[in-house]
């Protein structure tokens, strides 16, 4: 039996990015055997709207790759006939807990796809930006683990909000509170966690957390 299109195209992706099915499968919130069933298997018959979402924008590739129908997709044209997207990339780097690196130095192993006005928008300048992923639950329930966040790492003032830093070797993603001229508090939204405070030159800021993607 010749294989779906959309099961075609998901395996050749993961082989062409050296990415397995059952990694995939965990990105997703799923068990490890879940997009291998996909392809190989036919179950399910089609990908969840949001499952086929989060992979679309691992591959930078159209959803319509990937099974979903192109009516629904290409309905909604700019009103210039035209959408200019733009590759962010996706590292490989979990923040909150265990070692880290500064996100600018690691290769990519895929991208989400922004508009370029959407970014623009926000002010936002897409030569600064990485995705990479939260780890843990610390920072529930503002981010979950799973969650991907896009980090902004044209680095102005250190200021209050939610950042990746790194402290002591670990990449972390915390609140700050820079109220305090001479220490600076990492809180964790989940009140299980206590504040870590440090001076600030033992703290080196990654960046900021201006967007997030997670599973409902």
């Amino acid at each position: 039996m010749e294989m779906d299109p959309s099961r075609h195209r998901l395996l050749a992706l993961s082989e062409e990015r050296h990415v397995s099915l059952a990694r995939l499968s965990r990105m997703i919130g799923k068990n490890a055997s879940y997009l291998q069933q996909f392809v190989r298997k036919g179950s399910p018959r089609k990908l969840e709207e949001n499952d086929r979402a989060i992979l679309a924008r691992f591959f930078g590739v159209a959803e319509t790759e990937l099974g979903a129908h192109q009516e629904k997709y290409g309905a909604f044209p700019s009103p210039s006939g035209d959408v200019t997207w733009v590759e962010i990339p996706r590292l490989p780097l979990q923040a909150s807990a265990g070692p880290g690196a500064d996100v600018s130095g690691e290769d990519a192993i895929g991208s989400f796809r922004f508009s370029q006005r959407w970014l623009r928008d926000q002010g936002l300048q897409p030569h600064w930006l990485s995705a990479i992923a939260v780890r843990g639950d610390s920072m529930e329930p503002t981010l979950r683990d799973g969650d991907e966040i896009l980090v902004d790492r044209n680095r102005r003032s250190l200021r209050d909000g939610i950042h990746v830093v790194r402290l002591d070797g670990a990449l972390l993603v915390k609140r700050l509170d820079t109220s305090r001229p001479d220490r600076i508090a990492l809180l964790s939204d989940n009140t299980a966690y206590p504040p870590i405070e440090c001076a600030p030159d033992q703290l080196d800021l990654i960046g900021r957390v201006v967007w997030k993607s997670g599973r409902l």
